[in-house]
């Protein structure tokens, strides 16, 4: 049960409650600097999901396009920077917040708040943790296909390889503890987009060029439809709903510090993000696939860009995927070691390390048995974004400010915040509504642990 507030009911912890939170002690220790938490932020929002925005413009067309995700990256930057500043009011009243679900409690005063992020929060780092397994299976078959077209190992093959090192490195204690591996994801996040773009641009003036067309679904409802799965996947792309975690690991002080990290991190964000979703949409059109790495590499015909360069940057996607899922499982590590752990023994203590060995191990497990089983990557994306990420990217910060910050009614800032509350509000539950369609059309499609990934 979450501990009480002395003055209310709803779950809150003061500071001074840490000493005995596990949770807090080990996994997120506060020790670092804004950079760290850049690369923290970096590896969270800018992942090989990017490699899905040329399928997203498949559903949006250029012009939309262009528009949506202009307008996500303006209002995420905005929302993460109000949300920096909630946690920077409470860390100044003497109240640091170092989880979501502890500060939308005490700010909202409401115990159910607390559980309803908590339900939120996993969805999305399951789904997360589903997709990076899935994605970084489907990465390492790509190359087994290339080097052996007609070999007999299947996709859920390399998800329990990738199964395997997630255990492995799921054991590295804290977030703090990944910082460098953050920064490498960052590199490599650089690396893999400059591949992609620089192997679509070969592939368009290739010989084998597909035949480029944009347009869309020919039926209206269709076409809504995709639009607004194409929204959520958007939401996914540019959500992280961790965001507190993140600021948890900065060292005290943590005032203005973050704002430092969110321009580290929507530098690299502005330098991929358009260059892959231009460059993939520009060469395939709406027969962009939701990997467009498979695109270049199709299943019928010769690869479209030389196989090397290809294969370096599946190699650098593989890399990075590994950092993702470990700073989307953090949450659940930090509920995990809180429950189980004891902060009266050393963080590597027996007492301590084989609670931690088995419950994240299993984690693990339970994320790559639902990966080899549920081929989904770009519906899972879909999904998470609606469900997840909008809510607790897009929604729930401008409640968070309005509520203490109190900005005036007629003001301009409460304007746009109810208007972005609005907006995605209704793009959350029209993205769940088409996301579930999609679902559901496309179950006829495959099987269970099947060696193709539905789009």
């Amino acid at each position: 049960m979450p501990p009480e507030n002395p003055n209310g009911t709803y779950p809150y912890r003061k500071n001074g409650g840490r000493e005995e939170d596990a949770g807090a002690q080990f996994v997120l220790e506060s020790k670092g600097e804004w950079w760290h938490a850049g690369y923290h932020l970096t590896t969270a929002i800018v992942g090989p999901t990017i490699l899905t925005l040329p399928y997203v413009f498949r559903g949006l067309g250029w012009a939309v396009g262009f528009v949506c995700l202009t307008a996500m990256g303006l209002v995420t930057f905005y929302s993460y920077y109000l949300m920096s500043l909630v946690l920077d009011h409470c860390e100044k009243e003497g109240r640091r917040h170092i989880r979501f679900r502890e500060l939308a409690a005490d700010v909202f005063g409401s115990g159910w708040m607390f559980y309803f992020v908590i339900f939120i929060q996993t969805a999305i780092n399951t789904g997360v943790g589903i997709g990076a397994i899935l994605l970084a299976g489907e990465c390492l078959e790509i190359m087994y296909s290339s080097l052996s077209p007609n070999g007999s190992l299947k996709l859920y093959h390399f998800i329990a390889m990738v199964t395997v090192v997630m255990i492995l490195l799921s054991q590295l204690p804290s977030f703090h503890s990944l910082r460098h591996l953050n920064l490498g994801s960052l590199l490599l996040s650089l690396g893999y987009s400059a591949v992609v773009v620089g192997a679509c641009i070969y592939a368009g003036h290739s010989k084998n060029a597909p035949q480029r067309d944009y347009s869309l679904d020919s039926k209206k409802s269709g076409k809504v439809f995709n639009a607004f799965t194409s929204i959520s996947i958007l939401a996914a792309i540019f959500g992280n709903g961790i965001l507190p975690e993140i600021q948890a690991t900065l060292a005290p002080p943590a005032t203005g510090k973050m704002l430092k990290g969110l321009l580290l991190c929507y530098t690299v964000m502005f330098l991929t993000f358009y260059s892959v979703a231009v460059s993939g949409y520009y060469v395939f059109g709406n027969k962009s696939n939701s990997n467009i790495l498979q695109s270049l590499l199709p299943d019928v015909g010769p690869a479209l860009a030389p196989t090397w360069v290809l294969g370096l940057g599946i190699i650098f996607v593989l890399l990075q995927l590994l950092a993702i899922d470990l700073v989307y499982s953090q949450v659940a590590f930090e509920i995990m070691e809180k429950n189980s752990a004891d902060t009266s023994q050393g963080m590597f203590s027996k007492r301590n390390l084989i609670p931690r060995l088995f419950l994240r191990s299993l984690y693990m497990i339970v994320c790559g048995f639902f990966a080899a089983m549920l081929p989904f990557f770009g519906d899972i994306s879909g999904v998470v974004g609606a469900i997840g990420f909008i809510p607790l990217d897009f929604v729930l910060p401008m409640l968070l400010y309005n509520k203490t910050h109190k900005p005036a009614r007629t003001s301009l800032t409460y304007f746009i915040n109810a208007a972005i509350i609005v907006i995605f509000t209704g793009a959350g539950i029209m993205g769940t509504f088409s996301t579930i369609r999609k679902l559901v059309l496309d179950a006829d499609q495959f099987k269970l642990f099947s060696s193709n990934v539905v789009d």
